[in-house]
């Protein structure tokens, strides 16, 4: 396989990262497209990588660091209370959190990408983990139809302390459960018990009740990142793990992300 197919398989994945990073889809997809941009001008940029996914995120993470990780200071509500809390976080310690629990890179890899060796990105994860657990509690809502699963991101959101205000099936329950407890963050599956929409349901909530933070689950997530339309901030793939899970909620819960797939 040549590097410009295998670029192309791994892109989705930096884009998901360069947009849980930057909290936004516009600025992660710039950064990303400023990736590729330097890869065209020196192929050699990937050169002694481990391999080609690797060394993309690698050359993501050079323009990453070298434009000093910017943080938007004209942000309101919301986003601005995500800006604040992010200014207290240890430097490089999210970067390391989401390249090793939601993009799976071991953390040699971590290290790679970062210029760092394998043992720095551990502390750097488990630092991220400890600050990130300590910032934010709050209610959580659960859209999931498949009851082993919405039980199983039950007790691993309960575990981290966060209340559940409760578990919906199809797209009607999760809009009267938000009616009665409007939730801090929002964990949807896409495609829900009787064919309806989780998208949908989270966007009437949003619509009717006001923004909060939304984590997607879905089995394909490269359907979803395709950049022909809104995207999501934060979404993890069936199956999951319990790690992916955890840092997911804590990101979305710290970063109060409010995009969601409205056209």
């Amino acid at each position: 396989m040549d590097s410009t197919t295998e670029i192309s398989k791994a892109l989705p994945y930096l884009r998901r990262y360069a947009r849980a990073l930057t909290g936004a889809q516009t600025s992660g997809d710039n950064y990303a497209a400023a990736t590729l941009e330097a890869i065209l001008t020196e192929p050699s940029t990937l050169d002694g990588a481990s391999n080609t996914k690797a060394g993309l995120f690698r050359t993501f993470h050079g323009i990453w660091v070298s434009s000093g990780a910017p943080v938007d200071t004209e942000e309101t509500g919301l986003e601005a209370a995500a800006q604040r809390h992010l200014s207290l976080l240890t430097p490089n310690t999210r970067e390391a959190l989401l390249l090793h629990t939601v993009e799976e890179f071991s953390f040699d890899e971590v290290g790679e990408i970062m210029q760092i060796n394998g043992g720095e990105a551990r502390d750097l994860v488990n630092i991220a983990r400890q600050e990130m657990s300590n910032a934010i509690s709050g209610r959580v809502m659960i859209i999931e139809d498949e009851s082993i699963i919405a039980m199983d991101l039950e007790s691993l959101v309960g575990e981290m302390g966060h209340r559940i205000t409760g578990i919906a099936r199809t797209h009607r329950e999760a809009v009267d459960l938000a009616g009665k407890e409007m939730p801090d963050l929002i964990l949807a599956d896409i495609q829900l018990a009787d064919n309806s929409s989780g998208i949908d349901a989270v966007n009437e909530v949003m619509s009717d009740l006001g923004k909060c933070p939304v984590i997607f689950i879905t089995a394909f997530p490269e359907r979803l990142l395709s950049g022909e339309r809104k995207e999501p901030a934060f979404m993890i793939a069936k199956p999951y793990t319990q790690e992916q899970v955890r840092s997911a909620v804590s990101q979305a819960m710290f970063f109060s992300s409010t995009e969601t797939l409205t056209s």
